[in-house]
């Protein structure tokens, strides 16, 4: 993925089991269960003709997880985008610059990426990420 592109879509919910029926009979969309390095479990929707056998990071639409720790404490669901970049520490160095803020400071994800949530100038929050390499 090129600088810039949105690179994902990911739902945070204190009720996974609930939407992804809701998702389902709306958009036509099955949720395949990713199991977590740390135990949990990642959910990836994806069309309802994907291939079940599939690597969920290649034929997802999107994401969803469940709300669950103190980090969490008085967040509403909401949806998140990650936008990719060529290289997630400089990006977060250049949003305080630019008047945006660092809202959470990278981070990896096994055979995902580097990854950070921040925020506009205006306050409005949003991902970014520099894709793992796959080889």
């Amino acid at each position: 993925m090129a600088q810039g592109e949105i690179a994902w879509n990911e739902l945070a919910t204190g009720d996974v089991e609930g939407v992804k029926g809701f998702y389902g009979d709306l958009l036509g969309w099955k949720a395949q269960a990713w199991p977590m390095p740390d135990g949990g479990t990642y959910w990836v929707w994806q069309h309802a003709d994907a291939d079940p056998d599939a690597d969920p990071s290649q034929v997802g639409l999107a994401g969803a997880f469940q709300m669950e720790g103190p980090q969490f404490e008085g967040q509403p669901p909401h949806w998140a985008v990650y936008m990719t970049v060529d290289d997630c520490d400089a990006a977060c160095e250049k949003v305080g610059a630019l008047g945006g803020k660092v809202l959470q400071p990278p981070f990896d994800v096994p055979e995902v990426g580097r990854i950070a949530m921040v925020a506009d100038p205006s306050g409005a929050a949003f991902g970014i990420m520099t894709p793992a390499v796959r080889g």
